[in-house]
């Protein structure tokens, strides 16, 4: 409030002075107003985290970043595609930290402009017999943080200095179901296979297998995303610094 005192009395001592017309000072007092209340609002909103990121845990605040562009909403998988297959690692302790690092959950998000990649490559599928199995999407970046502790490289988890495209909702970990059999096409390896034979690059497999990862990768990429090249389970949409970080809890989402 000082400083709006301080200006407001500056402008009229000019126009006392000079006879400014009373239109330039309107403007010059419109100009100060919005920078009053307007800086402290949005300083207030980015506060940065130790590593100087700036990482969304307020619906608040997340609301006005997806006001400008409906495809940053996070939207439900089940929601845009029921039929698509959910074994949510995390969810439960058969994943590498052996220990369940979300909560019960039914369902995950990932942002609009992901989904609707992502239910071109399910269509496809589909028309094979074939459908997309989801190990992971969104993942709050408090267990990004977790995550990194026991693993601390880089190639195999997302360092949280820089955030993970799955705490943006543009990330998804997944495989390809046969529908006739009801079992996963051989990948290999198993999903978070901290291994050279993960990587996208290892070509000592039966050609079968690495059929099964072009296959995946060809469909992936025709819609837009990318492969991490160390994950063959792995992809996001580019653009990545487009989507903030987030750190909203599943209930949060949830109740949107």
């Amino acid at each position: 409030m000082r400083i709006l005192k301080v200006n407001i009395l500056f402008i009229f001592s000019i126009l006392s002075m000079n006879s400014l017309s009373m239109r330039f000072v309107g403007r010059l007092l419109l100009i100060t107003v919005f920078y009053f209340f307007s800086i402290p609002a949005f300083s207030q909103d980015t506060v940065l985290n130790k590593y100087g990121l700036w990482v969304i845990n307020s619906v608040d605040v997340y609301k006005k970043t997806i006001e400008p562009d409906p495809a940053k909403n996070m939207i439900s998988i089940n929601k845009k595609i029921p039929d698509i297959i959910l074994d949510l690692k995390y969810a439960s302790a058969d994943n590498f930290m052996k220990e369940s690092l979300y909560p019960s959950i039914h369902t995950t998000y990932l942002r609009l402009a992901a989904l609707n990649a992502l239910d071109n490559v399910q269509q496809e599928l589909k028309a094979k017999k074939l459908c997309i199995k989801i190990w992971d999407a969104y993942r709050p970046y408090s267990v990004t943080e977790k995550m990194w502790e026991p693993v601390k490289d880089d190639r195999f988890a997302a360092d949280p200095k820089f955030g993970s495209g799955h705490n943006r909702g543009i990330a998804v970990d997944l495989t390809i179901t046969d529908l006739s059999t009801g079992k996963e096409l051989d990948m290999g390896t198993g999903f978070d296979s901290f291994s050279d034979t993960a990587h996208h690059d290892f070509k000592y497999l039966p050609e079968t297998i690495l059929q099964n990862r072009t296959m995946l990768r060809t469909l992936m990429e025709k819609y837009g995303f990318k492969a991490l090249e160390t994950e063959w389970w792995h992809y996001y949409l580019p653009d990545t610094k487009k989507y903030e970080l987030l750190d909203l809890s599943f209930e949060e989402l949830n109740k949107m």
